[in-house]
């Protein structure tokens, strides 16, 4: 049970002149070490089956797994929210909108040990069978450094993930800047994803969108349950002290498509070699991105991409 818990619930807010919450994840994070937990781990905040919910003016910090996760919700915003917990700490996302709707985040500052913000819609057969995906999510003016991902869509998308819309990020001493994953057995629909007016700094990779990212909860998923990616639009990024310029990696049998890329730069660590691009089963469409990136985001016209 999370420490904060609700389901069916509506009209609710936790708001306050920037007091804490303290998770106390550490005693948690030990115990998952040590392998000695019989159960999994609790988030900090955590809504089911709810709508119009205001999270706003508050310090998360600690969480024993994810910080704030809105499931099955609708007409959610979380802003002016600080979430910290130590760059070691495991599973300690920031802000997981999972199988909701009308999600807004936004003027927010996140330094976690996983992904900032990760949009996510369930875990390969459960998610399939259940069949809700993540759709209207805004998230805007967010600030933070973690050694994972700034925004990520995924690993668990199997409900489908389609118009998310996040922009003028900052980014600091990031794994991956904007990273979009799946695997197979997910299935579901990835689709209509803009990440746009990024700023990243030391970073191990700029963008990675890739079909081979997470485990699954049991024997019992299909392999054949193949995601499909298509119409991911990433704009206006500003990268330095980048290792590598991105990484794209579709499936062989569900390549991604529609894949745009437009004004991207990417500086490496130091001297004159330029941070690479590495390329598998994609179609889109590259516009003054450097360095240049791979054969594959020149081969379709440039009128599905809207740049």
């Amino acid at each position: 049970m999370s420490f904060i818990h609700g389901d069916g619930l509506s009209d609710v807010v936790i708001t306050g002149e920037n007091g804490t919450i303290d998770g106390q994840g550490d005693v948690w994070w030990n115990m998952w070490r040590q392998r000695t937990l019989q159960f999994t781990r609790p988030n900090l905040v955590e809504f089911v089956n709810s709508q119009d919910i205001i999270i706003s003016n508050v310090i998360f910090k600690n969480s024993p797994f994810w910080n704030i996760h809105p499931v099955y919700c609708s007409n959610v915003v979380v802003r002016y929210v600080t979430i910290l917990a130590p760059r070691d700490s495991p599973n300690t996302d920031g802000i997981d909108p999972d199988s909701s709707s009308n999600v807004c985040i936004e003027d927010s500052y996140i330094s976690t040990g996983d992904d900032l913000v990760a949009v996510k819609s369930g875990w390969d057969e459960y998610g399939i069978a259940y069949g809700r995906p993540s759709y209207g999510i805004t998230i805007r003016r967010v600030t933070g450094s973690s050694p994972f991902a700034g925004i990520a869509i995924g690993s668990e998308t199997s409900g489908g993930v389609e118009n998310v819309l996040a922009e003028h990020i900052n980014l600091f001493n990031m794994g991956v800047g904007i990273h979009i994953k799946t695997n197979s057995g997910r299935g579901g629909l990835i689709k209509n994803i803009t990440v746009a007016h990024v700023y990243v700094e030391n970073a191990r990779q700029g963008i990675k969108i890739a079909g081979d990212v997470g485990g699954h909860p049991d024997e019992k998923f299909n392999p054949n349950a193949l995601p499909v990616v298509k119409g991911i639009t990433i704009k206006n990024v500003w990268g330095v002290k980048v290792n590598q310029a991105g990484l794209i990696h579709g499936l062989r049998n569900s390549p991604f498509t529609d894949v745009c890329l437009s004004d991207i730069n990417f500086h490496g660590m130091e001297g004159p070699r330029s941070p690479s691009w590495k390329c598998s089963d994609v179609f889109g469409f590259a516009h003054q991105v450097s360095p240049w990136p791979c054969s594959q985001l020149s081969s379709q016209e440039p009128g599905s991409c809207a740049i």
